[in-house]
């Protein structure tokens, strides 16, 4: 498989075999816009990461349950699932699991909103982000403890 290579949902849960040797930290990238889940995908990939990429949250899901991210970078507004259902469910079922969420629009200030009246307070980066701000935060999510969302505050 070439570092920029996409694997569909579909291969990437009948070829779910992770050996046992070390690994790079697993990034999942879940955006309905697949330019932007491939071109991050490239990226990450690129910066040795052992990323998944999934383009609805219902699908993410089901991939994070056969392959446990160490950290899920989803947007927000996506049909079927949108990022913050999926990252209250992820939260729950993988308690370690990091998660990022990534948005270019206004209207998720509401859902935001009403996560925080839930006791979840999810970290959130406004798209567009240079790749290097992208990275530079990823690298500092995944070396810092796991902290449930209760405890995070918004950035944008």
């Amino acid at each position: 498989m070439s570092p920029t290579e996409i694997v569909s949902l579909k291969e990437a849960l009948e070829n779910a075999k992770l050996d046992a040797a070390p690994r790079t930290h697993v990034v999942m990238i879940v955006d309905d816009e697949k330019i932007i889940a491939d071109t991050l995908t490239a990226i990450f990939r690129q910066n040795h990461y052992t990323v998944l990429t999934a383009y609805n949250g219902a699908d993410a899901l089901e991939l994070a349950k056969v392959i446990p991210p160490d950290l899920v970078i989803t947007d927000v507004m996506m049909p079927k699932m949108n990022g913050i259902e999926l990252a209250i469910t992820l939260e729950a079922l993988l308690p370690g699991c990091r998660i990022l969420l990534f948005s270019g629009q206004a209207t998720t200030v509401d859902l935001l909103a009403a996560a925080r009246t839930m006791g979840h307070d999810f970290t959130t980066l406004s798209k567009p982000v240079h790749p290097t701000e992208m990275l530079k935060h990823v690298a500092q999510t995944l070396r810092a403890p796991a902290v449930p969302s209760t405890q995070l505050s918004a950035i944008s």
